[in-house]
């Protein structure tokens, strides 16, 4: 089995903090999530993660013009240029202070960043080439207090920021005669947003109280005169001129690493001497009626409609129509607080990230309605669970949530369980009835069923059909479930408490209990049906895993002897081994069938778990308290993936007994426990900075985590939660795995780019002998070579050289060691391609014409086999999906043409109504005159 797993998506988070942005034709979102960056298809409704990650969460990304590049910074500063067309790291770069905005020029020469209370100006990266890729162009200094936010002018001319001293600051980006800095008050809070109107400098200023103020220039963009060297006067100055020279050339320094633009307040004769640009304010405006303060968070402005958008503190956003301030209307989007707002470039769709519940939402003002509208897991996940054929995933967590994407998400006052599409990356429905956390879910064996159990004392069963509730389990005492398993025809539910020690059968036809299964003497800590057999292999704390028939009574069968307390057990794909983890860190190979110990691998070295900040011991003696506490076995049974307390995921071979490779899940130093050493910086005289409490003065509100607790101390203000991997699954179809960590869902498959990977090559075998061949038209003689070469474009345009008719007797003809590889490529390529039928064709004939071989097999071809059924399955769901709506429309069109008959046949009888109507009283009219002529 191959193991190139890398990193493919994340799943379960969609925002976290910082800014959003668009895509050039507006289409896409590009979300921070974490320390990794998300894009959001709108149109094609997918979403991707970038391969790339920083050291530390995001703050702030800025994209250029033309959409190719972005410039992703992190919370120390740390920046990173990434392509947006490659998905590859360009350049590293370090800004040493927290970054608060950032932010490219129109046309794509020069970005600016803020960081304290300076501006920076830099060279674009990929305008010139030089060896350096951030080149310092001037530095720009004049508020007080730290910046907040950037805007340019549409000519690249010149550029405003916004602080938190509450000014506003207009710099020029070249050497302007007359503007160099301008300041503007008028607020009486923190700047939130500040923007320039199209193809002018006059300005729109917002701060956090909800006020607006309108600014006027006297000068337009073409107004602004470019200052020359020769400029300046050689002649000697007196006076008040000598002074004033030698002021402006403290002002502007040259140095090597750019030009240093210092702002300061100028008198008003100083100003009318130099006829500077100026600025007059012409109305001020207010978002809070009286008696209601609520804080603006956020504001965008689209420049060709004129459309001001901001967002509130309670959820609530507004979008006013500048200068004249009128309101185009008002909503509450959520209950939370919106910390990002974006516009795309047509002005019709706005995004809203609110950072505290990790919601994205597009909305398309005019229609009023939502384009796109996801949620993850606020809280830490707790499990997960693949579908039988690999399309869907299920995941649980501790803030009580069930989902699976398509249904507008609700607020977070009850647990959801959520289910994600693998092929999007988008969770399509949410089921919320769960009021305590979800500690395990799992599908049944048709796919169209979940189950769930969580600490409220129930088990809960979901209609992928109906997207319902149809089942819940109960134990006739309250007790916590904390592990979950389903028999393999679904009929049998069992979980097991955490507080009884007990184990409890229902019936999924009727709901009802069957069975209570005592016997340990600890929490049951997890359950796993056989796939074979009705045999239950429970493991608990009590140092026992107890096999328990179905068949017979519900009595105990075997009871497996451990040397630690039980955390995770599972059973292979063929039902004849048993993997159990314990925890003094092992992992130990059972055969059910004679309760044997076939092996055993001490995994506790494995790990490598981080320090945290508050530990008083090092990285290598924590360690020793680490174990495994999920496994999972692998497609094909050959090796078995385990997870626990630490940042690293391991996968064993179980014939060999050895580690095969590790997986670092997350670099970002945010969590906890993620470094191995200890930072000499974060050191004070008082002991680590971490246990030091800036608040209290006599240092008795030190807070230092309880024994056990992972989460931190939910009343303090600030915690680091700590890298964990709760639950790990292998994708039916071998090609991929998922980890629900503290990061989010991650989604590790094998990567799809051109490797080359030959199979019993030899000289001969080469794409010219390959294509001569074709020409020749020796088919099976062609695909043998070309999977012997094993280059998947060159399979590809083999497969499709060959004549349709012929498909029956080229796999006839294959090797039996062709016919394997073969099923496999078509499954893959059935999945992307459009030639549905030709591959179905070729699917078809290798398993009818080599069915009983592959039948002696079937163990091995299993991952192969689901792959297959998961392709096929894809294009029935979605062909299904187009005939409905085609039979929809053609039944609409049906009933139209209908009621158009209808109604021309009623035209038509009024028509020859009206005809009889006339002649009628044409006919009247005469015997009216023959009778009047008849009484003359």
């Amino acid at each position: 089995m191959k193991f190139a797993y890398r990193f493919s998506n994340l799943l379960g988070a969609v925002y976290r903090q910082g800014n959003l942005n668009f895509s050039r034709d507006g289409n896409v979102v590009i979300s921070p999530v974490g320390n990794r960056i998300s894009v959001f298809d709108l149109k094609n409704n997918t979403s991707e993660t970038l391969p790339f990650s920083t050291t530390k969460n995001i703050t702030c990304v800025g994209l250029s013009p033309d959409g190719s590049l972005a410039i992703v910074v992190d919370e120390d500063g740390a920046a990173v240029l990434v392509s947006l067309i490659t998905r590859a790291i360009l350049h590293h770069f370090h800004f040493h202070k927290p970054v608060s905005s950032i932010r490219f020029s129109p046309d794509g020469r020069k970005f600016i960043v803020t960081k304290e209370n300076v501006a920076l100006m830099y060279h674009a990266p990929g305008k010139k080439r030089e060896f350096n890729a951030f080149v310092l162009d001037k530095s720009y200094y004049g508020p007080y207090d730290e910046t907040t936010c950037i805007d340019w002018t549409d000519d690249s001319k010149c550029f405003v920021v916004g602080s938190k001293d509450m000014s506003t600051w207009v710099f020029g980006a070249e050497r302007w005669a007359n503007l160099i800095y301008y300041s503007l008050g008028g607020h009486k809070d923190i700047v939130v947003g500040c923007f320039f109107e199209k193809d002018s400098l006059d300005l729109y200023t917002v701060s956090q109280d909800g006020t607006l103020c309108v600014w006027e220039s006297d000068t337009e963009l073409d107004g602004l005169i470019l200052k020359k060297s020769q400029d300046k006067p050689k002649l000697p100055r007196q006076g008040e001129e000598e002074e004033e020279e030698e002021s402006e050339e403290r002002d502007k320094v040259e140095g090597e690493e750019g030009e240093v633009i210092r702002g300061k307040v100028e008198t008003a004769k100083e100003r009318e001497k130099k006829k500077n640009v100026r600025y007059k304010m012409m109305s001020k405006h207010f978002f809070n009626k009286e008696g209601d303060f609520n804080n603006l968070t956020a504001a965008a402005y689209h420049k060709p409609n004129h459309i001001l958008v901001t967002g509130f503190a309670s959820g609530i956003f507004h979008l006013h129509e500048l200068p004249e301030f009128n309101l185009i209307h008002s909503l509450s989007i959520s209950d939370q607080r919106i910390a990002s707002v974006a516009i795309n470039s047509s002005g019709d769709w706005i995004g809203f990230g609110c950072s505290r519940m990790g919601q994205l939402l597009v909305w398309e003002w005019q229609s009023e309605s939502y384009v796109f509208k996801q949620q993850g897991h606020f809280n830490n996940m707790a499990s997960l669970a693949y579908s039988p054929d690999g399309q869907y995933i299920v995941t649980g967590g501790d803030d009580s949530k069930v989902s699976l994407r398509v249904k507008p998400l609700t607020s977070c006052g009850r647990c959801p369980v959520k289910v994600w599409n693998t092929n999007t990356g988008l969770c399509f429905v949410t089921f919320t009835e769960h009021t305590s956390s979800v500690t395990n879910v799992t599908f049944t064996s048709s796919g169209f069923v979940i189950v769930s159990a969580s600490l409220d004392g129930t088990v809960r069963a979901f209609d992928l059909h109906r997207y319902r509730n149809f089942r819940t389990f109960t134990s006739p005492r309250p007790a916590q479930f904390s592990s979950l398993a389903v028999d393999a025809s679904g009929e049998l539910v069992s979980a097991g408490a955490q507080d009884s020690f007990e184990i409890f059968l229902w019936s999924m036809q009727t709901g009802r209990l069957l069975e209570v299964l005592a016997g340990h003497e600890g929490p049951v800590s997890c359950l796993c049906f056989s796939p074979v057999q009705s045999v239950l292999a429970s493991c608990s704390w009590d140092r026992t895993v107890r096999l328990w028939d179905m068949l017979d009574s519900w009595q105990t069968k075997e009871t497996l002897p451990l040397t630690s307390d039980g955390l995770a057990v599972t059973y292979r794909p063929d039902g004849q081994e048993l993997a159990v983890a314990t925890l003094n860190g092992e992992i130990s190979f059972w055969n059910p069938h004679t309760a044997t110990q076939n092996g055993s691998v001490a995994g506790r070295h494995d790990l490598q778990t981080g320090r945290k900040e508050t530990d008083k011991i090092t990285a290598k003696q924590s360690a020793k308290g680490k174990s495994f506490t999920s496994l999972c076995y692998s497609a094909d049974g050959e090796s078995v993936l385990a997870g626990g307390q630490a940042k690293f995921v391991c996968i064993y071979n179980i014939k060999e007994q050895m580690l095969i490779k590790k997986f670092e899940i997350s670099c970002n130093l945010s969590f906890d426990a993620m470094e191995e050493f200890l930072d000499r910086r974060k050191m004070t005289e008082f002991g680590s900075l971490a246990l030091v409490d800036e608040g209290a003065g006599d240092g008795d509100g030190v807070s230092i985590s309880l024994p056990g607790v992972r989460r931190g101390d939910m009343s303090s203000r600030h915690f680091k939660p700590e890298i964990r991997v709760s639950s790990l699954r292998f994708s039916p179809t071998g090609r991929s795995w998922a980890a629900t960590t503290t990061e989010g869902l991650l989604v590790y498959s094998l990567d799809g780019s051109l490797v080359f990977d030959p199979y019993d090559l030899d000289l001969d075998v080469t794409p010219a002998s390959i294509r001569k061949q074709l020409r020749l038209q020796e088919w099976a003689s062609a695909i043998v070579l070309a999977f012997r070469l094993n280059e998947k474009a060159l399979k590809q345009e083999v497969l499709e050289k060959v004549p349709h008719e012929q498909i029956s007797v080229v796999c006839g003809s294959l090797p039996d060691i062709y016919v394997e590889k073969l099923l496999g490529f078509i499954a893959t390529c059935l999945e992307k391609s459009g030639h549905l039928q030709f591959y179905m064709t070729w699917a078809q004939n290798l398993l009818m014409l080599h069915g009983q071989k592959l039948k002696n097999r079937s163990g091995a071809i299993l991952p192969t086999l689901q792959a297959l059924q998961k392709s096929i399955q894809r294009h029935f769901d979605d062909l299904s999906k187009l005939c409905d709506f085609n039979m929809y429309n053609i039944r609409y069109a049906v009933a139209l043409s209908k009621q158009r008959g209808l109604k021309r046949a009623a035209e038509e009888e009024t028509e020859d109504q009206e005809e009889e109507d006339e002649e009628l009283s044409e006919e009247m009219s005469e015997a009216s005159l023959e009778d009047a002529e008849m009484m003359l």
